[in-house]
């Protein structure tokens, strides 16, 4: 039993030792400054013929790259902008890059600037064109050129310049989900527009007023216009953080609804484009989990009720990532390793102690005599023979 004790308490003080010595090599928290990487350039030195006149301008100040719209930028998280002159045989280009902090962005400016009934073009992800203008977007860019002279060569000649452009990588590259929310069938695609802010839902023609929409509690909202066969219809749909904000602000946007076919000719005057072309008899407005949904314009309440109804919230379940391991952790795991390994160094010791002990008991016993030796009277043996 002496051997067994000695054996167990070399185990703890071997498990004592390693942990203080794991608490005291136990790497320290250092703190590390990781500037952002300097963003590629939108815009190259020629391409297609074109050569700049000069060095694209660089900007960060969305005011400088669009002082009308700057607030509009910024809630669409501007990040940079280059404006370039091009020439080539006597014609001039003017383009202008802005670049935002994700696909999203990129996305919502693009349908900022593009007005309805602009035809549709192929270059990048999305394109439009107005006579000599031409808008475009790609990535977490938005190009914006204009022709002195526009070609039937003008859309292959941008889409060789949207080949060069730097990708956003990983969820920065992906579109605002809420788009997947509006119902395909009979919808004008061109006409779609993304909103996260006030300045950015009323400047591309929100129906309902910004502070009801509730911006400020972290909506976003897309708008969609419908050819249905009684006339044309608008689709708002808002997203919410979460349906309890959807259903507080629905009630809200329910009774304006309400407000508005009950109103005078003095009130209609303060509202906006949108509810003052829309036949009032055919307002609707429905909520599906955390999405608020607002039909207006000129359809029969039937048709509208149906486009309504085609709005519906699906739950996607995704898997979240786990952090990885701090240093905290991984000393809670060294100790409870040092502790799992001395309760097997005390069970090793245990079981050879009772086996080599009740072996030697078994062996005493057998010879007759008592199973302890501590009962053996001790003597000493003299052969005195001459």
């Amino acid at each position: 039993m002496r051997k067994i004790l000695v054996l167990a308490c070399s185990a703890i003080l071997m498990g004592s030792t390693l942990a203080a010595l794991a608490q005291g090599t136990a790497p320290q928290s250092v703190t590390r400054i990781v500037l952002p990487p300097v963003p590629k350039a939108l815009l190259p030195s020629d391409f297609a013929g074109w050569t700049a006149a000069s060095a694209p301008k660089k900007l960060t100040d969305a005011a400088l790259a669009d002082s009308a719209n700057a607030a509009a930028l910024k809630e669409y998280d501007f990040s940079d902008a280059e404006l370039g002159e091009y020439k080539r045989e006597g014609e001039t280009l003017s383009v202008r890059a802005l670049r935002f902090h994700d696909a999203s962005g990129a996305y919502g400016a693009y349908s900022f600037y593009r007005q309805n009934g602009w035809p549709k073009e192929q270059i990048g992800a999305g394109a439009t064109s107005n006579h000599n203008r031409v808008l475009f977007w790609l990535g977490n860019a938005v190009v914006d050129a204009t022709f002195s002279h526009i070609s039937a060569m003008s859309g292959s000649e941008l889409r060789e310049l949207a080949t060069g452009m730097p990708q956003p990588d990983g969820g920065k590259a992906s579109t605002p989900p809420i788009l997947s929310n509006l119902p395909k069938t009979n919808l004008d695609g061109q006409t779609a527009h993304y909103a996260v802010g006030p300045a950015s839902y009323s400047g591309a023609g929100g129906v309902l007023p910004t502070d009801l929409v509730g911006f400020d509690r972290g909506a976003e909202a897309v708008t969609a216009s419908y050819s249905l066969h009684s006339g044309p219809a608008t689709l708002t749909i808002i997203d919410y953080p979460t349906p309890q904000m959807a259903a507080a602000q629905e009630t809200k946007i329910r009774a304006y609804i309400d407000a508005c076919k009950h109103a005078d000719k003095q009130a209609q005057a303060g509202w906006s484009k949108g509810l003052q072309d829309s036949d009032l008899v055919s307002l609707e407005v429905k909520r599906s989990g955390p999405l608020v949904a607002l039909v207006s314009g000129d359809a029969v309440p039937d048709e509208s009720h149906k486009l309504l109804a085609a709005v519906h919230f699906e739950a996607d379940l995704t898997a979240m990532q786990q952090p990885p391991e701090n240093d905290v952790l991984k000393t809670g795991k060294l100790l409870l390793g040092i502790a799992v390994l001395v309760l097997i160094v005390c069970g090793i010791s245990l079981f050879l102690g009772i086996f080599f002990g009740g072996f030697r008991a078994f062996y005493r016993k057998s010879r007759g005599l008592p199973a302890s030796s501590m009962f053996d009277e001790e003597f000493i043996r003299l052969d005195l023979r001459k």
